[in-house]
C-alpha cells in the first residue's frame, strides 16, 4: 500500500523501509525503548505490519508498526514523526491511514502505550481503559536493554 500527500508517501512495503533510520531514533529519542538493540527492532519489524513515513526526497521520516491477527485485535507502537517535520499535520495522516488500512478493518479493539500524545489519539477515538481492572501485565524489572 502506498498513499501520498503533498509531496509525502506512506507505504507498507518491508524493503522500502531503512531499518537503521528506525533504530537510530527508537534507541536514541523514543523514550519507551531507549538503548534497543538493532535486532530487536529488525525483528520487531519483520514480525509487524509497518508504515513508513517518506519526504518528497524519499528519506524515511516517519514510522508506525501494528502487531495484530488482523481479525480481532491490534497493538499499536512505535510511533513517530522526526522532529524537523513535525507541526505538518503529518503524524494525523499517518495514524488516519495506519486505521484505514484494509487489513485492520473490523477489529474489536486497538491498543496502544503512550505517554506523551494522548490528545493526537483522542482524534481517532482512542480513549483511557475504560476498565483497567480487566487488564494485566507482565513487566521485566531493570531496564529491558543493556544501557550502552
Amino acid at each position: 500500500m502506498k498513499v501520498y500527500q503533498d509531496g509525502f508517501c506512506i507505504s507498507t512495503d518491508f524493503d522500502k523501509l531503512n531499518l537503521r533510520a528506525i533504530h537510530h531514533f527508537l534507541s536514541t529519542e523514543a523514550y519507551w525503548c531507549l538503548n534497543i538493540p538493532f535486532e530487536k527492532v529488525k525483528k520487531a519489524a519483520e514480525n509487524s505490519l509497518n508504515f513508513g513515513l517518506y519526504d518528497p526526497r524519499g528519506q524515511q521520516i516517519g514510522y508506525a508498526r501494528v502487531i495484530s491477527d488482523r481479525s480481532t485485535i491490534a497493538y499499536l507502537g512505535d510511533v513517530y514523526v522526526l522532529p524537523e517535520f513535525r507541526g505538518r499535520g503529518l503524524s494525523k495522516w499517518l495514524i488516519g491511514t495506519v486505521m484505514q488500512h484494509p487489513e485492520l478493518q473490523g477489529l474489536r479493539r486497538w491498543i496502544l502505550l503512550t505517554g506523551d500524545a494522548h490528545g493526537l489519539y483522542r482524534q481517532f477515538g482512542w480513549a483511557a481503559i475504560a476498565h483497567p481492572e480487566r487488564w494485566m501485565e507482565v513487566t521485566v524489572s531493570g531496564p529491558p536493554y543493556p544501557l550502552a
